[in-house]
């Protein structure tokens, strides 16, 4: 069934809102957070405070408007995933996956490099990275019921649903904060990054770190061990 194409008062409604979410994230990304105005905003636009707050309700909002679209595009990958892959590979092609189709998601609203030099921003911006661990923390959740329910687990039972995610969502931070403090911005190198951190997951997890070290430093001996 075809859906049908919204009429355009809703079309305008979309346009202003989308035109004051990239005014807002150009400024953001050009001057900083926390010295841009709500006026400012409004005033890119050509259009009151009050009608940015119609759209918006705190400023703060703009700034996760467009992360919260690829969060929810993650999940829809991770529920589209195969029931044969183990957990923790559903997470790694779900998340390389979302990478891989960012543009289809966002780029009617903002275009990609505007959505990752705002990333870059959020992690390098301590009140705003504050908001992205709390708001992380609630889609972890999210996560953890969902493979829950893949495995055919009670999430409040067995704990091995919020572990696995919590090991997932650990490396993620990780590759965020590496990706962040870098001078790449491009969706490329991210996905990169994230690539080589989930593919250590397996064996950072199940090697002995001593052992394999003592091994590889330990000098080799003699096979002949008598006595002279």
């Amino acid at each position: 069934m075809t859906t049908p194409r919204p009429g355009l008062r809703e079309r305008k409604k979309q346009f202003t809102r989308d035109a004051l979410l990239r005014a807002a994230l150009e400024l953001f990304t050009a001057q900083g957070y926390d010295e841009t105005t709500v006026d400012e905003i409004a005033d890119t636009v050509g259009v009151s405070q009050r009608t940015f707050f119609r759209y918006f309700t705190t400023k703060e909002e703009t700034v996760f408007a467009v992360q919260e679209m690829i969060e929810c595009h993650f999940l829809t990958a991770l529920r589209e995933r195969p029931p044969q892959e183990s957990p923790l590979e559903a997470l790694r092609r779900a998340v390389l996956d979302s990478w891989d189709t960012i543009d289809e998601v966002i780029k009617a609203a903002v275009p990609v490099e505007l959505h990752m030099r705002t990333y870059q921003m959020i992690e390098s911006t301590p009140s705003l990275l504050a908001v992205h661990l709390r708001r992380s923390s609630d889609v972890e959740e999210q996560i953890a019921q969902l493979i829950a329910e893949r495995e055919g687990l009670d999430v409040d039972a067995d704990p091995r649903p919020r572990v696995a995610v919590a090991a997932f969502s650990g490396v993620m931070r990780v590759t965020g904060r590496m990706w962040g403090a870098g001078e790449d911005t491009s969706v490329a190198s991210i996905r990169a990054l994230t690539t080589t951190y989930l593919d250590q997951v397996g064996p950072a997890l199940a090697e002995d770190w001593h052992t394999a070290r003592t091994r590889s430093t330990e000098p080799a001996r003699s096979k002949d061990t008598r006595p002279e």
